[in-house]
């Protein structure tokens, strides 16, 4: 009979008729469950894409790359103290290079040179165009082998420029899009005029695949000699060195990059650099860090919504065990045992869970993908395990929240059940 059914199968689709069969009910209550769903997938899907393009920039810059520099670097704040730090040099570089067994090769970066020494972008102009966000930075000839650079056309800055100081460039896809309509032949050899100086324009950045929000930082790039920079803006002595380490000795050359400039910075023992050395993993774990913080917002958000939708299925489920106070007299009446009666409404309880998690995770899915149409470079990726998690997580709300109910309508005395009206 359907009403002795204890069968776990059985039961279960009774639980989904019950659910079904008040569809306004069941959605008003499980409407916090859904937001907080939505809430969680979607930011976790955010935050992963992001990861994963930060990840698949640094394997395009070289995994094996060290950066060095006198400040903190990276996706965190610097620290005030360090503003008397004396910059690293030159000579730094070439001690490094001559010292260690570890590294490869080393290139030097006069960093963000911009209005020659302010700091502010710059100006480029070619006839009655301008280009007003020119990053500016000085660099080595060796700098695109390091930083596997390649060129979509014209030719890299070599050590003959760097030497006789040539006022050429090689620049970003930006500029060519501002000043030459995107024909990056159409630029090579031309000269521009930047403050107040003409310069020939010998090369173009190849756009790289992998981007930020689909940019990258070299696309706004303006690249010329280190020592042509250093004439330009004599004032701005800072520098960044990029080490390349020799395959699988990346932490080798760490330790004895460090060893080699704190005996030439003069550090004492015990105390700690006064120059900051970073991986592609040190800068992957300040990246973490800063989303892990977004993401515990999120979760707190996400978790809000799950209590409240919890309340919600405990309170409804409350309710139906009051309607069916005599069916549920009936069952006790003819055999129906304690455990099948909690069995029955937990799996109600569950499967209106259930049912929010899979509207949350299609919505989840829709809002991912609607965003990635309207915004091809916002990176948004839904893994398995965000979909497996959520409606792991929206079945154990229904069971946590469904034991109160469960156990009331259990407990019910048969008799006074067949009494109720």
């Amino acid at each position: 009979m359907r009403l002795t059914a204890s069968l776990p199968i059985e039961v279960l689709k009774m639980a989904f008729d019950s659910v079904i069969s008040h569809k306004f009910r069941s959605f008003l209550t499980i409407l916090g469950i859904v937001v907080g769903i939505v809430t969680a997938v979607v930011v976790a899907s955010l935050l992963t894409g992001m990861r994963q393009s930060i990840v698949a920039m640094f394997e395009e810059y070289g995994t094996n790359n060290i950066y060095l520099f006198h400040l903190s670097t990276g996706f965190g704040p610097g620290n005030r103290d360090e503003r008397n730090r004396k910059p690293l040099t030159d000579a730094d570089a070439v001690a490094i290079l001559s010292q260690s067994t570890s590294v490869e090769d080393i290139a030097t970066v006069a960093v963000n040179i911009g209005s020659w020494g302010t700091g502010f972008d710059d100006n480029m102009i070619y006839r009655d165009k301008n280009y007003r966000w020119a990053k500016t930075d000085g660099v080595t000839a060796n700098y695109a082998s390091v930083m596997n650079l390649a060129l979509r056309e014209g030719r890299w800055l070599t050590e003959m420029d760097d030497f006789e100081r040539r006022r050429v460039l090689v620049v970003g896809v930006n500029a060519v899009e501002a000043l030459f309509g995107g024909d990056s032949a159409e630029a090579i050899g031309k000269v521009i005029r930047m403050n107040g100086t003409t310069w020939e324009i010998v090369g173009v950045i190849e756009k790289r695949q992998s981007g930020f929000f689909g940019e990258n930082e070299e696309d706004s790039k303006i690249f010329m000699p280190f020592r042509t920079a250093r004439k330009a803006a004599p004032l701005r002595d800072a520098v960044l060195h990029i080490a390349a380490a020799k395959p699988g000795a990346t932490r080798e050359a760490v330790d004895e990059i460090e060893g080699i400039l704190r005996q030439r910075r003069e550090v004492k023992f015990g105390e700690p650099n006064n120059f900051v050395v970073k991986t592609a993993d040190d800068f992957m774990s300040q990246f973490d860090g800063m989303i892990a913080g977004i993401g515990g917002a999120a979760i707190a958000i996400s978790c809000l919504g799950l209590l409240v939708g919890g309340i919600g299925v405990m309170n409804i489920m409350l309710v139906s065990v009051t309607e069916r106070t005599k069916e549920i007299g009936i069952r006790k009446a003819i055999g129906a045992t304690r455990k099948a009666i909690v069995f029955q409404f937990l799996a109600e309880a569950m499967a209106l869970t259930f049912l929010g998690g899979v509207i949350g995770v299609a919505l989840s899915v829709g809002i991912s993908n609607v965003l990635m149409m309207l915004l091809p470079s916002l990176p948004a990726k839904i893994e398995p395990w965000m979909i497996i998690l959520s409606l792991g997580v929206s079945v154990f709300i229904g069971l946590a929240f469904g034991v109160l109910p469960a156990r009331k309508a259990a407990k019910l005395d048969p008799i006074e059940c067949l009494r109720y009206e």
